[in-house]
C-alpha cells in the first residue's frame, strides 16, 4: 500500500521555513568582543581585514561590526572585493573619508593590494578597474614600477576628465623576507624613485609603506627581527628618494599580539577578529581571550539503523563495528568541508561529540551515533548538528568542535577551515539582547527554520553602522 496522504489544515500561524539546509550563524558580539581584545594589545589605529568575505563569515555585518569596534581602516585583498565593500558602505550611510583628515570609524580607509595587470594605457582607459578603484576612494598598494605606473596613469586620465580630482593614494610594498608581493632590495630605489616623480607630476601620493611578516606566529625564532631591521632600512630607502610615508603598517595579528616592536603606526588584525589563534601552539585562542565567531549547523535530514559490518560512504572506507545508528548531515565539500575530514570531522549532536564517518561526499556526509543495542535512536531528523562553534557560547552544545578541532582533524590550518566555507551555506548574523539565550524563541534569530536570513556579502541597514538589519528585520545592536 502506497503512503497515503490527506489535507494538512495549519491550527495557526506557520513559521516561514528557509529551503536551504544549513546555516552558518556568526555571533558578531563575539566579533566585537574579539575586536576589543586585539585593539587593547596593539595600542595603535587598526585595519579591519575583511578579504576573501570576511575570512567567510560575510563582508557587510563583519565589516560593520568593526567599524563599530573601532576599526578605521578595512582591508582587502583583490580589487573587485574593494569595489563591493565600497558599494556596501555607500548603501548603508558610511561616510567616504575627507582628503588631508585621517581615517575614523565613521570616514574609514580601504586598502586593496591585489589588482589587475593593466598597461598605461589600459589603466588611463574610461572604466577601468583602476579608474573605477579611484572613483571608490580607494587606497592601492604598488610593489613595482608597472604597478605604480598604472596607477598614475589612471589618476592623470581622472584628473583630466575631472579636474581637482585628488591623486592615487598608495602604499609601497616591500619585501622584508616573505618573497611574496613587494620591491626587494635591488629594485626598492627604482620604485622610490618612480614614485616620487609621480607625485611631483600630482598623480600619486604615497602615503603608506607596508610589509608582511612570514613567521610571526614564531615568536622565538628571530625572522621578524629581521624584517622589522629590512623594513627599517627599505624606510630609508624611500624617504631619501623625497618620500614621506605617513603610515608604515607590518603586523598582522600574530606581530601585534607578539611582536610589540613592529606595532609601527597601524596593525592589520585578521584571524584574530574571528576568534582564531595564528598559531595555537604558541597560545591558544581561549589563552589570548578570543571567542570563535562561526557556528556551522545543520538539522540533520535522516537517522538510520545499519548492521554490523556495513559499509559506509563512497569507497566503503568505514564499516560498522557493530550495529549502528548514523545521522546524515546535508553538509558536503561543495560547501567547503574538507575531504580530509572523511571519518575525521567532529561534529556535535545532542550534547554528545561524534565524527563523520566514511568520505565526505559533495552535498552530505554521515555521523556516527552510536551503537544500536535495542533502545530509541539518540537523535532523529531534524536533530541539529553542529560541527563549529564556541561551546561556552550561551545555550551552546558543550560538545561542540572548534574550527581549530577541525583543522586539527584535518592537518590544516583553522584560517582554512572557516574561510573555504562555501556560498551555499547562508551567513546569519546574530547580536543577542542582554541576557538573552540566543537559541531561545523570544531570541531575534533562533530557529534552524528561520535559516536564510541572510548570505555572504549582504548589506545591512540603512541607517549605517550604528544598526543592522537581516532579511527586512532589524536586530538588537548594542552600543559599543
Amino acid at each position: 500500500m502506497g503512503v497515503v496522504t490527506r489535507p494538512v489544515v495549519p491550527t495557526g500561524p506557520v513559521a516561514p521555513v528557509s529551503p536551504t539546509t544549513s546555516r552558518a550563524v556568526i555571533d558578531l558580539d563575539a566579533l566585537a568582543h574579539n575586536a576589543r581584545v586585539l585593539s587593547d594589545a596593539a595600542g595603535v589605529p587598526w585595519m579591519a581585514v575583511v578579504k576573501a568575505d570576511a575570512y567567510g563569515h560575510g563582508l557587510g555585518p563583519v565589516a560593520l561590526t568593526c567599524l563599530q569596534a573601532g576599526a578605521t581602516w578595512l582591508g582587502v585583498a583583490q580589487l573587485a572585493e574593494a569595489l563591493h565593500l565600497r558599494d556596501l558602505l555607500d548603501a548603508v550611510g558610511v561616510a567616504r573619508p575627507v582628503p588631508g583628515h585621517e581615517p575614523d570609524p565613521e570616514r574609514p580607509r580601504l586598502l586593496c593590494w591585489l589588482a589587475p595587470v593593466l598597461s598605461p594605457e589600459q589603466a588611463a582607459a574610461p572604466g577601468s578597474p583602476l579608474r573605477a578603484a579611484l572613483d571608490a576612494d580607494l587606497d592601492l598598494s604598488a610593489s613595482t614600477t608597472g604597478q605604480l605606473e598604472a596607477a598614475a596613469a589612471a589618476a592623470a586620465a581622472r584628473r583630466a576628465a575631472h579636474p581637482g580630482a585628488p591623486p592615487a593614494r598608495i602604499h609601497l610594498k616591500v619585501d622584508t623576507g616573505m618573497s611574496r608581493a613587494g620591491a626587494v632590495a635591488s629594485g626598492l630605489r627604482a620604485l622610490a624613485v618612480a614614485a616620487h616623480e609621480a607625485q611631483e607630476a600630482g598623480d600619486v601620493e604615497v602615503v603608506g609603506l607596508w610589509s608582511h611578516l612570514s613567521r610571526a606566529d614564531e615568536p622565538a625564532c628571530g625572522s621578524t627581527e629581521e624584517h622589522l631591521s629590512r623594513f627599517r632600512a627599505a624606510e630609508t630607502v624611500v624617504r631619501e628618494a623625497g618620500l614621506a610615508p605617513r603610515v608604515r603598517h607590518l603586523a598582522a595579528t600574530g606581530g601585534l599580539l607578539w611582536h610589540p616592536g613592529a606595532r609601527l603606526d597601524l596593525v592589520r588584525a585578521g584571524i584574530g577578529l574571528y576568534g582564531l589563534s595564528p598559531d595555537p601552539s604558541v597560545a591558544t585562542a581561549d589563552e589570548l581571550g578570543l571567542r570563535p565567531v562561526m557556528r556551522l549547523e545543520a538539522p540533520l535530514t535522516q537517522v538510520k539503523r545499519v548492521p554490523a559490518g556495513q559499509a559506509v560512504s563512497y569507497g566503503g572506507t568505514w564499516t560498522a563495528p557493530t550495529d549502528r545508528w548514523l545521522g546524515l548531515v546535508p553538509l558536503g565539500y561543495a560547501d567547503g568541508l574538507p575531504r580530509a575530514a572523511s571519518s575525521a570531522g567532529p561534529v556535535a549532536v545532542n550534547g554528545v561529540r561524534t565524527s563523520v564517518v566514511g568520505r565526505v561526499c559533495m552535498d552530505q556526509v554521515v555521523i556516527d551515533l552510536g551503537p544500536a543495542d535495542g533502545g530509541a535512536a539518540p537523535a532523529a531528523a531534524g536533530d541539529l548538528a553542529v560541527l563549529w562553534g564556541d561551546p561556552a557560547a550561551a545555550g551552546a552544545d558543550p560538545a561542540t568542535p572548534t574550527a581549530q578541532d577541525w583543522a586539527e582533524a584535518c592537518s590544516t590550518i583553522g584560517y582554512e577551515i572557516v574561510t573555504r566555507l562555501g556560498a551555499r551555506v547562508p551567513r546569519v548574523p546574530r547580536v543577542r539582547p542582554d541576557g538573552q539565550d540566543p537559541d531561545s524563541p523570544d531570541s531575534p534569530e533562533s530557529p534552524v527554520g528561520a535559516v536564510g536570513a541572510t548570505h555572504a556579502g549582504s548589506a545591512q541597514s540603512a541607517q549605517g553602522p550604528r544598526s543592522a538589519t537581516v532579511a527586512g528585520r532589524t536586530e538588537h545592536q548594542e552600543e559599543r
